[in-house]
């Protein structure tokens, strides 16, 4: 998407280090992804030590994806804590409808108000939700809605290509980096989560990265059905006999029982197709 004429990197991360004028403290709600990483370099810009970033890690967590929000937090200078919760134990959760996202973000956010209470009572939980993210289907939303989080991307206006803008300006390895929602994202609706069926997703994905690929999903479905999306013109990589093989056979060990390869590609979000949205 391209940025709008006139926009100013520089002075649209003035304005967002400016949001958090004011506050007494912050919890960032840090994923490792660029928006949260950009509204964490904001704060620590802004507050210093009385910025945290928190890091919720439960088994919808790839390892890989923990290891790169650790590593990118010391860059960024801002304090972080890893907090554990318990989304994957709740049954509700497990169901996996279409409020999935809405039930993971309420634990998120309950444990971050139990941080505040226990040591950082003034406190002010922030996330990155950006103004793109307020026109799609995210039930997570509401749930921020209840905790009375804020949202300084989405009040200043800032959509997906500010944000990365902003990254650009300020030196942000993640820029580009692609979006990568939680493991439970790739589980087809109705299809129960269970830690599992998580770890299954994440290592059929570090089978699918080690061919060199960074933006793709695996999708499970029921029956244990893996299918997998890749950019249309990476379609033909996995058509050869040698990569079809490789991948066929270590996915089968993993434990899925058919894969199955997209010809439609990679399409964010491609799941919601299953689910009606009034």
């Amino acid at each position: 998407m391209p940025l709008p004429t006139g926009f100013l990197a520089h002075q649209a991360a003035a304005d967002l280090v400016d949001w958090f004028e004011g506050l007494d403290s912050v919890l960032v709600a840090y994923s490792g992804g660029v928006d949260s990483a950009v509204v964490a370099k904001a704060a620590h810009l802004a507050m210093g030590n009385r910025a945290l970033a928190v890091t919720a890690d439960s088994p919808s967590l790839a390892r890989a994806e923990l290891a790169s929000a650790k590593e990118l937090v010391d860059r960024i200078g801002i304090r972080h804590q890893v907090i554990r919760t318990q989304e994957v134990q709740d049954l509700r959760y497990q169901q996996n409808d279409s409020q999935r996202c809405y039930f993971c973000k309420s634990h998120l956010f309950s444990s971050m108000k139990q941080l505040l209470l226990e040591r950082f009572p003034n406190a002010q939980i922030v996330t990155g939700t950006n103004q793109d993210d307020l026109a799609d289907f995210r039930p997570g939303l509401r749930a921020a809605n209840e905790a009375m989080v804020r949202t300084p991307l989405a009040d200043l206006g800032l959509g997906k290509s500010h944000v990365r803008a902003i990254a650009h300006f300020w030196n942000l390895p993640v820029a580009e980096k692609p979006a990568s929602p939680c493991l439970a994202s790739r589980i087809a609706y109705g299809v129960e989560v269970t830690p599992k069926r998580l770890a299954m997703v994440e290592q059929a994905e570090e089978a699918i990265r080690s061919l060199g690929l960074s933006e793709f999903r695996v999708r499970l479905h029921a029956g244990e059905v893996a299918r997998i999306e890749v950019p249309t013109d990476q379609l033909e990589l996995f058509l050869g006999s040698a990569t079809r093989q490789r991948i066929t056979q270590q996915l089968h060990v993993i434990g899925f029982r058919f894969v199955t390869l997209d010809l439609d590609g990679f399409r964010s979000g491609s799941l919601n197709q299953l689910v009606h949205i009034q």
